[in-house]
Protein backbone atom coordinates (compact mmCIF):
# COMPACT_ATOMS: atom_id res chain seq x y z
CA UNK A 1 0.00 0.00 0.00
CA UNK A 2 1.33 3.45 -0.92
CA UNK A 3 1.93 6.12 1.74
CA UNK A 4 -0.97 8.18 0.34
CA UNK A 5 -3.32 5.17 0.40
CA UNK A 6 -2.30 4.31 3.93
CA UNK A 7 -2.95 7.89 5.02
CA UNK A 8 -6.40 7.88 3.40
CA UNK A 9 -7.25 4.55 5.08
CA UNK A 10 -6.19 6.01 8.42
CA UNK A 11 -8.45 9.02 7.80
CA UNK A 12 -11.40 6.70 7.11
CA UNK A 13 -10.72 4.84 10.38
CA UNK A 14 -10.70 8.19 12.20
CA UNK A 15 -14.00 9.14 10.60
CA UNK A 16 -15.55 5.84 11.64
CA UNK A 17 -14.32 6.48 15.17
CA UNK A 18 -15.84 9.97 14.96
CA UNK A 19 -19.18 8.41 14.06
CA UNK A 20 -18.94 6.08 17.04
CA UNK A 21 -17.99 8.98 19.31
CA UNK A 22 -20.98 10.96 18.05
CA UNK A 23 -23.36 8.16 18.90
CA UNK A 24 -21.71 7.84 22.32
CA UNK A 25 -22.18 11.57 22.87
CA UNK A 26 -25.81 11.20 21.90
CA UNK A 27 -26.32 8.60 24.62
CA UNK A 28 -26.30 11.45 27.13
CA UNK A 29 -29.54 12.81 25.67
CA UNK A 30 -30.83 9.58 24.15
CA UNK A 31 -33.39 8.77 26.86
CA UNK A 32 -35.34 11.85 25.77
CA UNK A 33 -34.39 11.79 22.07
CA UNK A 34 -35.06 8.07 21.65
CA UNK A 35 -38.33 8.28 23.54
CA UNK A 36 -39.40 11.12 21.26
CA UNK A 37 -38.31 9.09 18.23
CA UNK A 38 -40.45 6.15 19.37
CA UNK A 39 -43.45 8.41 19.78
CA UNK A 40 -43.07 9.66 16.20
CA UNK A 41 -42.54 6.10 14.92
CA UNK A 42 -45.73 4.88 16.63
CA UNK A 43 -47.57 7.72 14.89
CA UNK A 44 -46.13 6.59 11.55
CA UNK A 45 -43.59 9.37 11.16
CA UNK A 46 -39.81 9.80 10.94
CA UNK A 47 -37.69 11.78 13.38
CA UNK A 48 -34.05 12.77 12.85
CA UNK A 49 -31.57 14.74 14.91
CA UNK A 50 -30.05 17.22 12.45
CA UNK A 51 -27.91 20.27 11.80
CA UNK A 52 -25.75 21.84 14.46
CA UNK A 53 -26.76 19.21 16.99
CA UNK A 54 -25.13 16.43 14.94
CA UNK A 55 -22.12 18.60 14.14
CA UNK A 56 -21.60 19.44 17.80
CA UNK A 57 -22.03 15.79 18.79
CA UNK A 58 -19.25 14.87 16.36
CA UNK A 59 -17.10 17.61 17.89
CA UNK A 60 -17.87 16.32 21.38
CA UNK A 61 -19.67 19.50 22.45
CA UNK A 62 -23.36 18.71 22.20
CA UNK A 63 -25.42 21.13 24.27
CA UNK A 64 -28.96 21.06 25.63
CA UNK A 65 -30.61 22.65 22.56
CA UNK A 66 -31.48 19.91 20.07
CA UNK A 67 -32.78 20.29 16.52
CA UNK A 68 -34.91 17.65 14.84
CA UNK A 69 -36.62 17.28 11.48
CA UNK A 70 -39.62 15.11 10.61
CA UNK A 71 -42.07 14.31 7.84
CA UNK A 72 -44.90 15.16 10.27
CA UNK A 73 -46.57 18.54 9.74
CA UNK A 74 -46.83 20.96 12.70
CA UNK A 75 -50.37 19.92 13.70
CA UNK A 76 -49.31 16.27 13.87
CA UNK A 77 -46.13 17.17 15.77
CA UNK A 78 -48.24 18.99 18.35
CA UNK A 79 -50.42 15.93 18.81
CA UNK A 80 -47.36 13.72 19.30
CA UNK A 81 -45.65 15.93 21.92
CA UNK A 82 -48.85 16.99 23.70
CA UNK A 83 -48.97 15.39 27.13
CA UNK A 84 -45.31 14.34 26.88
CA UNK A 85 -43.52 17.68 26.73
CA UNK A 86 -43.29 19.77 29.88
CA UNK A 87 -43.75 22.96 27.85
CA UNK A 88 -44.65 23.70 24.23
CA UNK A 89 -44.26 26.86 22.13
CA UNK A 90 -45.43 27.60 18.63
CA UNK A 91 -43.56 30.81 17.79
CA UNK A 92 -41.95 29.17 14.74
CA UNK A 93 -45.06 27.40 13.56
CA UNK A 94 -45.36 29.43 10.33
CA UNK A 95 -41.94 28.06 9.38
CA UNK A 96 -42.94 24.52 10.31
CA UNK A 97 -41.24 24.49 13.73
CA UNK A 98 -42.69 23.40 17.06
CA UNK A 99 -40.62 23.86 20.21
CA UNK A 100 -40.87 21.97 23.45
CA UNK A 101 -39.01 21.13 26.64
CA UNK A 102 -38.37 17.83 28.37
CA UNK A 103 -35.98 16.93 31.21
CA UNK A 104 -33.98 20.14 30.85
CA UNK A 105 -33.55 19.78 27.08
CA UNK A 106 -34.91 22.33 24.61
CA UNK A 107 -36.18 20.58 21.49
CA UNK A 108 -37.11 22.18 18.15
CA UNK A 109 -38.92 19.93 15.70
CA UNK A 110 -39.25 21.16 12.12
CA UNK A 111 -41.15 19.62 9.24
CA UNK A 112 -39.02 18.59 6.23
CA UNK A 113 -38.60 21.69 4.11
CA UNK A 114 -37.82 22.53 0.53
CA UNK A 115 -37.43 26.15 1.50
CA UNK A 116 -36.26 28.96 -0.76
CA UNK A 117 -36.15 32.73 -0.50
CA UNK A 118 -37.88 34.82 -3.16
CA UNK A 119 -34.49 36.55 -3.74
CA UNK A 120 -36.17 39.97 -3.66
CA UNK A 121 -37.65 40.32 -0.19
CA UNK A 122 -36.09 39.15 3.05
CA UNK A 123 -38.75 36.52 3.68
CA UNK A 124 -38.47 32.79 3.04
CA UNK A 125 -41.02 30.89 1.01
CA UNK A 126 -41.78 27.83 3.11
CA UNK A 127 -42.72 24.66 1.29
CA UNK A 128 -42.80 21.33 3.08
CA UNK A 129 -40.45 18.70 1.68
CA UNK A 130 -40.93 14.98 1.45
CA UNK A 131 -37.57 13.44 2.32
CA UNK A 132 -34.63 13.70 4.67
CA UNK A 133 -32.13 14.06 1.82
CA UNK A 134 -34.08 16.95 0.34
CA UNK A 135 -34.25 18.62 3.74
CA UNK A 136 -30.50 18.24 4.29
CA UNK A 137 -29.73 19.73 0.87
CA UNK A 138 -31.44 23.01 1.77
CA UNK A 139 -29.17 23.50 4.81
CA UNK A 140 -26.38 26.06 4.82
CA UNK A 141 -23.21 23.95 4.99
CA UNK A 142 -22.29 20.30 4.63
CA UNK A 143 -21.14 20.11 8.26
CA UNK A 144 -24.71 21.03 9.19
CA UNK A 145 -26.28 18.63 6.68
CA UNK A 146 -25.91 15.38 8.62
CA UNK A 147 -28.59 13.49 10.52
CA UNK A 148 -29.00 10.75 13.09
CA UNK A 149 -32.33 8.88 12.80
CA UNK A 150 -34.15 8.07 16.02
CA UNK A 151 -34.52 5.82 17.83
CA UNK A 152 -32.26 3.50 15.78
CA UNK A 153 -29.30 5.96 15.61
CA UNK A 154 -28.78 5.52 11.86
CA UNK A 155 -26.27 8.05 10.52
CA UNK A 156 -27.07 9.91 7.25
CA UNK A 157 -24.48 12.06 5.44
CA UNK A 158 -25.36 12.50 1.74
CA UNK A 159 -23.16 15.56 1.12
CA UNK A 160 -19.86 14.62 2.73
CA UNK A 161 -20.26 16.65 5.90
CA UNK A 162 -18.25 14.20 7.97
CA UNK A 163 -15.27 14.45 5.61
CA UNK A 164 -15.51 18.25 5.68
CA UNK A 165 -15.76 18.22 9.45
CA UNK A 166 -12.57 16.14 9.64
CA UNK A 167 -10.85 18.45 7.13
CA UNK A 168 -12.21 21.57 8.90
CA UNK A 169 -13.61 22.95 5.65
CA UNK A 170 -16.79 24.95 5.09
CA UNK A 171 -18.67 23.93 1.92
CA UNK A 172 -22.32 24.06 0.83
CA UNK A 173 -24.47 20.98 0.07
CA UNK A 174 -25.45 22.41 -3.33
CA UNK A 175 -23.65 25.16 -5.23
CA UNK A 176 -22.62 28.18 -3.13
CA UNK A 177 -24.54 30.51 -5.44
CA UNK A 178 -27.69 28.47 -4.96
CA UNK A 179 -27.25 28.41 -1.18
CA UNK A 180 -26.43 32.11 -0.81
CA UNK A 181 -29.14 33.07 -3.27
CA UNK A 182 -31.66 31.37 -1.00
CA UNK A 183 -30.37 33.18 2.08
CA UNK A 184 -27.52 35.73 1.76
CA UNK A 185 -27.00 35.68 5.53
CA UNK A 186 -25.28 32.34 4.98
CA UNK A 187 -22.27 34.25 3.64
CA UNK A 188 -21.91 35.93 7.02
CA UNK A 189 -22.52 32.58 8.71
CA UNK A 190 -19.58 31.12 6.75
CA UNK A 191 -17.32 33.79 8.24
CA UNK A 192 -18.85 33.20 11.65
CA UNK A 193 -18.17 29.44 11.51
CA UNK A 194 -14.60 30.17 10.40
CA UNK A 195 -14.24 32.30 13.55
CA UNK A 196 -16.05 29.94 15.91
CA UNK A 197 -14.72 26.59 14.72
CA UNK A 198 -11.38 27.69 13.20
CA UNK A 199 -12.46 26.19 9.87
CA UNK A 200 -11.27 27.18 6.38
CA UNK A 201 -13.79 28.39 3.82
CA UNK A 202 -13.59 26.40 0.56
CA UNK A 203 -12.32 28.44 -2.43
CA UNK A 204 -15.60 28.15 -4.35
CA UNK A 205 -17.53 29.31 -1.29
CA UNK A 206 -15.19 32.25 -0.79
CA UNK A 207 -15.52 33.20 -4.47
CA UNK A 208 -19.32 33.19 -4.22
CA UNK A 209 -19.18 35.33 -1.07
CA UNK A 210 -17.12 37.90 -2.98
CA UNK A 211 -19.32 37.83 -6.07
CA UNK A 212 -22.58 38.03 -4.11
CA UNK A 213 -21.57 40.39 -1.26
CA UNK A 214 -24.13 43.02 -2.28
CA UNK A 215 -26.92 40.47 -1.74
CA UNK A 216 -26.35 40.92 1.99
CA UNK A 217 -28.26 44.19 1.64
CA UNK A 218 -31.47 42.09 1.51
CA UNK A 219 -30.97 40.96 5.11
CA UNK A 220 -32.34 42.82 8.13
CA UNK A 221 -29.96 44.66 10.43
CA UNK A 222 -31.00 42.49 13.37
CA UNK A 223 -30.03 39.23 11.66
CA UNK A 224 -26.70 40.68 10.57
CA UNK A 225 -26.08 41.99 14.09
CA UNK A 226 -26.68 38.59 15.66
CA UNK A 227 -24.33 36.79 13.27
CA UNK A 228 -21.64 39.45 13.61
CA UNK A 229 -21.83 39.31 17.41
CA UNK A 230 -21.29 35.54 17.31
CA UNK A 231 -18.36 36.03 14.92
CA UNK A 232 -16.68 38.64 17.10
CA UNK A 233 -17.15 36.38 20.13
CA UNK A 234 -15.70 33.39 18.31
CA UNK A 235 -12.48 31.61 19.26
CA UNK A 236 -10.71 33.20 16.27
CA UNK A 237 -12.53 36.41 15.29
CA UNK A 238 -9.47 37.73 13.44
CA UNK A 239 -9.91 35.08 10.73
CA UNK A 240 -13.61 35.93 10.45
CA UNK A 241 -12.95 39.67 10.27
CA UNK A 242 -10.33 39.24 7.55
CA UNK A 243 -12.79 37.14 5.56
CA UNK A 244 -15.46 39.84 5.86
CA UNK A 245 -13.08 42.51 4.58
CA UNK A 246 -11.47 40.43 1.85
CA UNK A 247 -14.81 39.33 0.37
CA UNK A 248 -16.39 42.78 0.55
CA UNK A 249 -19.05 41.72 3.06
CA UNK A 250 -17.80 44.16 5.72
CA UNK A 251 -18.39 47.03 3.30
CA UNK A 252 -22.12 46.21 3.35
CA UNK A 253 -22.65 46.69 7.10
CA UNK A 254 -19.36 47.78 8.73
CA UNK A 255 -17.53 50.00 6.20
CA UNK A 256 -15.46 51.61 8.95
CA UNK A 257 -13.48 48.37 9.22
CA UNK A 258 -12.68 48.30 5.51
CA UNK A 259 -11.76 51.99 5.63
CA UNK A 260 -8.96 51.29 8.11
CA UNK A 261 -7.11 49.19 5.54
CA UNK A 262 -6.10 52.23 3.50
CA UNK A 263 -4.88 54.33 6.43
CA UNK A 264 -1.20 54.25 7.42
CA UNK A 265 -0.67 54.85 11.14
CA UNK A 266 1.10 57.92 12.49
CA UNK A 267 4.23 56.00 13.47
CA UNK A 268 4.50 54.13 10.14
CA UNK A 269 5.27 51.07 12.25
CA UNK A 270 2.35 48.96 11.09
CA UNK A 271 1.32 47.92 7.62
CA UNK A 272 -1.82 49.98 8.21
CA UNK A 273 -4.29 50.89 10.92
CA UNK A 274 -6.37 47.86 9.92
CA UNK A 275 -3.57 45.44 10.90
CA UNK A 276 -3.00 47.38 14.11
CA UNK A 277 -6.72 47.12 14.90
CA UNK A 278 -6.77 43.34 14.44
CA UNK A 279 -3.77 43.10 16.75
CA UNK A 280 -5.56 45.19 19.38
CA UNK A 281 -8.60 42.89 19.17
CA UNK A 282 -6.33 39.90 19.77
CA UNK A 283 -4.60 41.67 22.67
CA UNK A 284 -7.97 42.50 24.24
CA UNK A 285 -9.06 38.87 23.96
CA UNK A 286 -5.96 37.79 25.88
CA UNK A 287 -7.07 39.98 28.79
CA UNK A 288 -10.55 38.49 29.12
CA UNK A 289 -11.08 36.58 32.33
CA UNK A 290 -14.48 34.90 31.87
CA UNK A 291 -15.37 34.18 28.25
CA UNK A 292 -16.08 36.71 25.53
CA UNK A 293 -16.40 40.35 26.58
CA UNK A 294 -18.25 41.72 23.56
CA UNK A 295 -18.09 45.33 24.76
CA UNK A 296 -14.29 45.15 25.08
CA UNK A 297 -13.82 43.39 21.74
CA UNK A 298 -16.11 45.81 19.90
CA UNK A 299 -14.35 48.79 21.45
CA UNK A 300 -11.00 47.33 20.37
CA UNK A 301 -12.36 46.87 16.84
CA UNK A 302 -13.72 50.42 16.61
CA UNK A 303 -11.16 52.34 18.67
CA UNK A 304 -9.41 53.81 15.61
CA UNK A 305 -12.50 54.09 13.40
CA UNK A 306 -12.10 57.87 13.37
CA UNK A 307 -8.60 57.85 11.90
CA UNK A 308 -9.49 57.86 8.17
CA UNK A 309 -11.66 60.97 8.64
CA UNK A 310 -9.07 62.83 10.73
CA UNK A 311 -5.88 61.97 8.86
CA UNK A 312 -3.61 64.91 8.07
CA UNK A 313 -0.01 65.21 6.87
CA UNK A 314 2.21 67.93 8.32
CA UNK A 315 4.98 69.89 6.56
CA UNK A 316 7.51 67.37 7.87
CA UNK A 317 5.56 64.52 6.30
CA UNK A 318 4.36 63.14 9.62
CA UNK A 319 0.86 61.75 9.72
CA UNK A 320 -1.52 62.74 12.54
CA UNK A 321 -5.08 61.98 13.53
CA UNK A 322 -6.08 64.77 15.89
CA UNK A 323 -9.27 64.07 17.89
CA UNK A 324 -9.82 60.75 16.13
CA UNK A 325 -11.17 59.34 19.37
CA UNK A 326 -14.00 61.90 19.33
CA UNK A 327 -14.84 61.22 15.69
CA UNK A 328 -14.46 57.48 16.29
CA UNK A 329 -16.91 57.56 19.19
CA UNK A 330 -19.46 59.35 17.00
CA UNK A 331 -19.00 56.85 14.15
CA UNK A 332 -19.24 53.92 16.57
CA UNK A 333 -22.50 55.18 18.02
CA UNK A 334 -24.02 55.67 14.57
CA UNK A 335 -22.87 52.27 13.29
CA UNK A 336 -24.07 50.32 16.32
CA UNK A 337 -27.39 52.15 16.18
CA UNK A 338 -27.74 51.16 12.52
CA UNK A 339 -27.01 47.55 13.48
CA UNK A 340 -29.73 47.74 16.16
CA UNK A 341 -27.52 47.06 19.16
CA UNK A 342 -29.14 47.82 22.54
CA UNK A 343 -28.63 51.39 23.72
CA UNK A 344 -26.74 50.38 26.85
CA UNK A 345 -24.26 48.22 24.91
CA UNK A 346 -23.78 50.98 22.33
CA UNK A 347 -23.20 53.56 25.07
CA UNK A 348 -20.53 51.41 26.75
CA UNK A 349 -18.60 50.74 23.54
CA UNK A 350 -18.86 54.37 22.45
CA UNK A 351 -17.59 55.60 25.80
CA UNK A 352 -14.55 53.32 25.68
CA UNK A 353 -13.69 54.48 22.15
CA UNK A 354 -13.95 58.10 23.29
CA UNK A 355 -11.70 57.51 26.30
CA UNK A 356 -9.06 55.21 24.82
CA UNK A 357 -6.49 58.00 24.28
CA UNK A 358 -6.94 59.68 27.65
CA UNK A 359 -4.00 57.83 29.21
CA UNK A 360 -1.35 59.10 26.80
CA UNK A 361 0.57 61.94 28.36
CA UNK A 362 0.49 60.42 31.84
CA UNK A 363 4.08 59.24 31.53
CA UNK A 364 5.27 62.82 30.95
CA UNK A 365 4.33 63.67 34.51
CA UNK A 366 1.48 66.00 33.58
CA UNK A 367 -1.25 64.29 35.59
CA UNK A 368 -2.33 65.74 38.91
CA UNK A 369 -4.44 63.87 41.45
CA UNK A 370 -7.35 65.83 39.99
CA UNK A 371 -6.66 64.35 36.53
CA UNK A 372 -6.59 60.85 38.01
CA UNK A 373 -9.93 61.43 39.75
CA UNK A 374 -11.47 62.65 36.49
CA UNK A 375 -10.09 59.62 34.63
CA UNK A 376 -11.71 57.27 37.12
CA UNK A 377 -14.96 59.24 37.29
CA UNK A 378 -15.33 59.55 33.53
CA UNK A 379 -14.69 55.83 33.05
CA UNK A 380 -17.09 54.87 35.83
CA UNK A 381 -18.02 51.19 35.73
CA UNK A 382 -15.97 50.80 32.53
CA UNK A 383 -12.66 51.52 34.28
CA UNK A 384 -11.47 47.89 34.24
CA UNK A 385 -12.32 47.57 30.56
CA UNK A 386 -10.59 50.89 29.85
CA UNK A 387 -7.45 49.55 31.54
CA UNK A 388 -7.56 46.50 29.25
CA UNK A 389 -8.29 48.50 26.09
CA UNK A 390 -5.49 50.98 26.78
CA UNK A 391 -2.97 48.22 27.39
CA UNK A 392 -4.18 46.35 24.29
CA UNK A 393 -3.62 49.45 22.15
CA UNK A 394 0.12 49.29 22.73
CA UNK A 395 1.34 47.36 19.67
CA UNK A 396 4.67 49.05 19.08
CA UNK A 397 7.55 46.81 18.02
CA UNK A 398 9.95 49.02 19.95
CA UNK A 399 10.55 46.94 23.07
CA UNK A 400 11.86 49.84 25.11
CA UNK A 401 8.86 51.99 24.26
CA UNK A 402 6.44 49.13 24.96
CA UNK A 403 8.07 48.51 28.33
CA UNK A 404 7.87 52.22 29.20
CA UNK A 405 4.17 52.41 28.29
CA UNK A 406 3.45 49.31 30.38
CA UNK A 407 5.39 50.77 33.31
CA UNK A 408 3.54 54.09 32.99
CA UNK A 409 0.19 52.34 33.06
CA UNK A 410 1.27 50.21 36.02
CA UNK A 411 2.11 53.46 37.80
CA UNK A 412 -1.27 54.95 36.91
CA UNK A 413 -3.15 51.93 38.23
CA UNK A 414 -1.10 52.02 41.43
CA UNK A 415 -1.88 55.72 41.79
CA UNK A 416 -5.58 55.06 41.27
CA UNK A 417 -5.44 52.38 43.97
CA UNK A 418 -3.68 54.77 46.35
CA UNK A 419 -6.17 57.58 45.86
CA UNK A 420 -9.07 55.14 46.00
CA UNK A 421 -7.84 53.94 49.39
CA UNK A 422 -8.05 57.52 50.62
CA UNK A 423 -11.25 58.54 48.84
CA UNK A 424 -14.34 56.82 47.48
CA UNK A 425 -13.37 57.17 43.83
CA UNK A 426 -16.10 54.82 42.70
CA UNK A 427 -18.71 57.37 43.74
CA UNK A 428 -17.26 60.85 43.53
CA UNK A 429 -20.01 63.21 44.65
CA UNK A 430 -20.10 66.77 46.04
CA UNK A 431 -19.42 67.17 49.72
CA UNK A 432 -22.91 68.72 50.14
CA UNK A 433 -26.08 67.11 48.86
CA UNK A 434 -29.08 68.85 47.29
CA UNK A 435 -30.90 69.34 50.59
CA UNK A 436 -27.87 70.98 52.19
CA UNK A 437 -27.43 73.27 49.17
CA UNK A 438 -31.09 74.41 49.31
CA UNK A 439 -30.93 75.00 53.05
CA UNK A 440 -27.67 76.95 52.93
CA UNK A 441 -28.65 79.13 49.95
CA UNK A 442 -32.33 79.40 50.85
CA UNK A 443 -33.46 78.35 47.38
CA UNK A 444 -36.17 75.90 46.25
CA UNK A 445 -35.52 72.85 44.02
CA UNK A 446 -34.57 73.94 40.50
CA UNK A 447 -31.72 74.85 38.14
CA UNK A 448 -29.77 76.77 40.79
CA UNK A 449 -29.40 73.62 42.88
CA UNK A 450 -28.15 71.70 39.87
CA UNK A 451 -25.59 74.35 39.01
CA UNK A 452 -24.38 74.49 42.61
CA UNK A 453 -24.14 70.69 42.76
CA UNK A 454 -22.07 70.66 39.57
CA UNK A 455 -19.74 73.35 40.92
CA UNK A 456 -19.14 71.39 44.13
CA UNK A 457 -18.49 68.21 42.18
CA UNK A 458 -15.85 70.00 40.09
CA UNK A 459 -14.22 71.13 43.34
CA UNK A 460 -14.35 67.58 44.64
CA UNK A 461 -12.59 66.31 41.52
CA UNK A 462 -10.02 69.10 41.61
CA UNK A 463 -9.12 69.11 45.31
CA UNK A 464 -10.40 65.85 46.72
CA UNK A 465 -12.71 65.60 49.75
CA UNK A 466 -13.51 68.85 51.59
CA UNK A 467 -14.64 69.03 55.18
CA UNK A 468 -18.09 70.50 55.91
CA UNK A 469 -16.89 74.01 56.72
CA UNK A 470 -14.74 74.21 53.55
CA UNK A 471 -17.56 72.95 51.38
CA UNK A 472 -20.04 75.46 52.80
CA UNK A 473 -17.58 78.33 52.42
CA UNK A 474 -16.89 77.38 48.79
CA UNK A 475 -20.63 77.13 48.05
CA UNK A 476 -21.29 80.60 49.52
CA UNK A 477 -18.33 82.06 47.62
CA UNK A 478 -19.72 80.60 44.38
CA UNK A 479 -23.26 81.86 45.14
CA UNK A 480 -22.01 85.43 45.70
CA UNK A 481 -20.01 85.34 42.46
CA UNK A 482 -23.10 84.14 40.60
CA UNK A 483 -25.28 86.86 42.15
CA UNK A 484 -27.46 84.31 43.94
CA UNK A 485 -26.64 85.71 47.40
CA UNK A 486 -25.09 88.92 48.59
Amino acid sequence: MSEASASHAADRRELSAAQRNAVAELLRVSPVADELGRRFARAGHELHLVGGSVRDALLGRLGNDLDFCTDAHPDETLRIVNGWAEAIWETGREFGTIGCQRDGLLLEITTFRAEAYDQVSRNPIVEYGTSLTEDLRRRDFTVNAMAVSLPEHRFTDPYGGLDDLAAKVIRTPGTPRESFGDDPLRMLRAARFAAQLRFTVAPEVRAAMTAMATDLDRITAERIRDEFTKLLCGADPITGLRLLVDTGLAERFLPELTGLKLTIDEHAQHKDVYEHTLTVVGNAMSMESDGCDFVLRMAALMHDAGKPATKSVGPDGRVSFHHHEVVGARLTKARMKAMRYPKDVTAQVTKLVGLHLRFYGYGRGEWTDSAVRRYVTDAGELLTRLHKLTRSDCTTRNRRKAAQLAADYDALEERIDRIAAEEDLARVRPDLDGNAIMELLGVPPGPVVGRAWKHLKELRLERGPLDRDEAEAELLRWARAEGITT
